[in-house]
């Protein structure tokens, strides 16, 4: 089976992306499962219930979100009216939205969920190690493979969970810096992971948005409106192939342009 999880969707030249690769790459690559992070989809920050249905309607099945996933106004009120769209899982309990989505196809389940890293992160969450576990014990017997993103600033905090979860879940796969590492690899026991799939947008700029008022800004630290950019839009994701154990047998890096 393969799996295909888009990294960080950035605007709308991150959502027409999606709308124009996904159908194609679906039916040409054979994938199963299509899983997106769409938490910088609106304007660069954020994601709406408008947003989310269109995503969704591009062939995504599976939308996850990460630190900005309440910087839309109203989002909060909407988020539940999405059966394929979750929030970070290690976010507190009080919070709206479902902490995970299993989703099948074929006969086989897939456990969906990200955990927000604690490292030079500013939002207040829950262990992403104790909350991976919990999760992944809670669920024991309704899935036969876990996608565990991990959105987070550090590498190690990714590379150390993903170490953790080797050999439980299918793969681990970071978001959040916008910038694809150059580390995809099947770990000890057959667990895809990658330390960051990177950026779904325009690559002509800084992590997404307008060049000139981002340099501005490390220059003279003046406050400026950040642009979401334009230029040479692709397609960040990690293809995962696993077998009917759920453990993997082959991860790879794409970037696509249309």
């Amino acid at each position: 089976m393969k799996l295909l999880f888009i990294g960080d969707i950035v605007g709308k030249p991150g959502r027409d992306l999606v709308a124009a690769l996904v159908p194609k790459v679906r039916a040409e690559r054979g994938i199963d499962f299509v899983i997106a992070n769409g938490e910088n989809a609106a304007a660069g920050a954020g994601i709406t219930g408008a947003i989310c249905q269109s995503l969704l309607a591009a062939g995504v099945d599976v939308i996850t979100l990460g630190d900005h996933v309440w910087d839309q106004k109203g989002f909060e009120s909407e988020i539940n009216s999405f059966d394929r769209v979750c929030r970070p899982a290690n976010l507190p309990a009080s919070n709206p939205g479902r902490d995970h989505v299993i989703v099948a196809q074929r006969g086989f389940r897939l456990l969906v969920c990200t955990m927000l890293g604690r490292s030079f992160m500013g939002v207040k969450a829950e262990c992403p190690f104790l909350g991976a576990d919990a999760l992944l014990k809670k669920l024991a017997g309704q899935f036969d493979g876990a996608l565990v993103e991990i959105h987070a600033e550090a590498t190690s905090e990714k590379q150390a969970l993903g170490w953790h979860l080797d050999g439980r879940v299918t793969a681990v796969l970071g978001t959040h810096t916008h910038v694809a590492t150059a580390d995809a690899s099947l770990l000890r026991q057959q667990t895809a992971f990658m330390c960051d799939v990177g950026m779904t947008g325009p690559h002509e700029s800084v992590l997404g948005r307008e060049i000139e008022p981002v340099v501005g800004r490390f220059l003279d630290s003046m406050p400026r409106r950040f642009g979401v950019a334009t230029g040479d839009n692709r397609l960040s994701a990690a293809l995962v192939e696993f077998g009917s154990t759920g453990r993997a047998d082959r991860v790879e890096w794409l970037s696509l342009r249309i």
